[in-house]
């Protein structure tokens, strides 16, 4: 508590410090002019870039040759094609073997809750009983002495 009292006065005590060495400063009587910007020198016109020429695909070779080259390029391209269509079909047959054996798990989880519950109804009626027999051939007849 006293250290907070203390601490109190001693901040209000620097501030009014502060304040008063602050409020001493006297401002600039004289205004000093306002400098003259210096003009800026215009900028340099954007120029577009120069478009370079497309090369030819096929530089020096004859019609024959760019058709036999199109023709061989067009085959590899539809083997790739028949290659990703045998992928495809691949991880369909893949897909559809995962879903069925998700069904019969998901059906074999179905079957294990079902016998599960159907135990934990025997055990509690077990339970059931063996109080009953606790109570009846053990307890009442201590009690009764």
């Amino acid at each position: 508590m006293k250290r907070s009292i203390v601490l109190g006065v001693s901040l209000i005590l620097s501030s009014v410090i502060f304040s008063q060495i602050v409020l001493a400063v006297e401002p600039e009587q004289e205004p000093q002019p306002p400098q003259i910007p210096e003009p800026s020198p215009s900028p340099e016109p954007i120029q577009p870039p120069v478009p370079e020429p497309v090369p030819d695909p096929f530089p020096e070779e004859s019609d024959a040759e760019k058709i036999g080259q199109l023709t061989e390029e067009n085959f590899e391209l539809k083997q790739q094609i028949n290659n990703l269509k045998n992928q495809i079909s691949l991880l369909k047959n893949e897909n559809s073997k995962q879903v069925s054996e998700i069904n019969e798990l998901k059906n074999i989880v179905k079957n294990l809750n079902e016998i599960t519950m159907e135990q934990i109804k025997v055990i509690l009626e077990l339970a059931n009983q063996l109080k009953n027999v606790i109570f009846e051939k053990i307890l009442l007849p201590v009690i009764n002495l």
